[in-house]
């Protein structure tokens, strides 16, 4: 084992200390040996560095390490593997908790053994794990892991393939991807492709020549020639006409196009980012999506989670839709509704929650949202009957689902598309 005042480790640390990356040096058993003048600053005093303390008591305020708490632990991956290690995190930090990008590097002596690692840290600006009144919040594990995606796909030009149900946050994410690029201060052109007709939707994305066709009174620039230097980003591009979309693949492909009504060829540099909640892959099998088109958007697909995958996400996005909604007048919410909320299924997943706190927001006049605020179908007091009898089908699912299921909790939990707080919090609300 390498000390910390071996010359090789205080090398390093002399190198470090002047990278502009926060970094810290750790041994194999989780101690920080070293912590660079970044680190400090942004993680933890000018004056103090938390030298001795164990890295998962330090970022996480864990007894033990992350891996034992549920948490993907670089440093114990990298350990066995004995190469670099990459994972997004939740630290502790004096600003409260923040996303962190984490890369775990190995050092390794002259007979290849691990002896101690840098770690490195990158605060993610993409999405916050506290409330904020814009941008993607959340800190559920299946939120984590498409942040994740995110953060590793925003400043390459691969197009990128936005998967998951509708009210997800698909143009949030979309927004998120262009913000995080080398494109940022470019225009992020939003084209829905939703009940469009071919020719609406030609001439919306390729624009049109004065004369082109009756209406068409002045020339008119399109959408994807509106996006030259930044995001073109399709929303429900599975909506796009089957005619259109080789003249669509034409455009990802060659970047240029015609105008309607015109014999020139445009060019245009974007990124592409699609979203779509329909199974284009299925659709490309089956030949009512182009199968080239598909291969083509999806070079790096991100599914997007659903509400019911982040039940542990639900105050903090309470708090943050509440604070967009109202500012700092906005009401709370009260536990009682919040188990009112936990207990719904949420098909139109955040969109909907969105909807039914700007609703119950109207009647909390003295600044408390309660369950009697919520609609019918998340509190339905006129129809207890119908309470009993959806709460006895849900006794029943998740007896069934303990007994005959073989996994650990949280792989039930997964399972069942929930997070593992979520299933203890419903098993105990139904007596189980």
């Amino acid at each position: 084992m390498l000390a910390a005042s071996h010359p090789a480790i205080l090398a390093l640390v002399s190198y470090l200390e002047h990278d502009v990356l926060p970094s810290i040096v750790l041994d194999t058993d989780y101690n920080i040996l070293a912590a660079n003048a970044a680190y400090r600053r942004q993680f933890g005093s000018e004056t103090h560095a938390p030298i001795g303390e164990k890295c998962h008591r330090v970022s996480h305020h864990y007894a033990v390490p992350c891996d034992q708490a549920g948490e993907h632990c670089p440093l114990r991956k990298s350990l066995d593997s004995k190469v670099p290690e990459r994972v997004l995190h939740i630290h502790h930090t004096p600003r409260g908790p923040e996303h962190v990008d984490v890369e775990l590097r190995p050092i390794l002596d002259d007979q290849g053994r691990v002896v101690a690692f840098v770690e490195r840290l990158t605060s993610v600006t993409l999405a916050s794990a506290q409330p904020q009144q814009q941008g993607l919040v959340g800190r559920a594990p299946a939120f984590k892991t498409a942040v994740a995606s995110l953060q590793r796909a925003a400043p390459a030009q691969i197009p990128v393939l936005l998967q998951g149900e509708s009210g997800t946050g698909k143009e949030l994410f979309a927004r998120a991807l262009h913000l995080g690029s080398p494109r940022a201060n470019g225009p992020l052109v939003v084209v829905d492709c939703t009940g469009l007709t071919e020719s609406l939707f030609e001439s919306e994305l390729f624009g049109y020549e004065k004369g082109a066709f009756t209406g068409a009174t002045q020339r008119k620039i399109g959408l994807a020639e509106a996006a030259h230097g930044g995001t073109l980003f399709l929303d429900e591009i599975g909506e796009v006409p089957l005619a259109m979309q080789v003249k669509l693949l034409r455009l990802i492909e060659s970047g240029s196009f015609r105008p309607v009504g015109s014999t020139r060829t445009v060019h245009s540099d974007f990124r592409l980012v699609s979203a779509t909640h329909k199974p284009l892959k299925e659709m490309a099998a089956e030949g009512t999506f182009r199968e080239d088109l598909y291969y083509r958007i999806s070079g790096f697909p991100i599914r997007l989670p659903s509400l019911r995958e982040r039940g542990e996400d639900l105050p903090l996005l309470c708090e943050s839709l509440l604070q967009r909604l109202a500012g700092k007048h906005a009401p709370k919410v009260t536990a009682e509704a919040l188990e009112c909320l936990n207990l719904h299924t949420f098909p139109g997943n955040i969109r909907e929650l969105r909807n039914i706190l700007e609703r119950a927001r109207l009647f909390a006049d003295d600044g408390f949202i309660r369950p009697e605020h919520l609609t019918e179908d998340i509190h339905p007091v006129a129809d207890q009957s119908h309470f009993g009898r959806r709460g006895r089908n849900e006794m029943a699912e998740l007896a069934h689902a303990l007994e005959t299921f073989k996994g650990s909790r949280n792989e039930l939990a997964a399972h069942l598309g929930m997070s593992e707080r979520t299933l203890y919090r419903r098993l105990k609300s139904l007596g189980l």
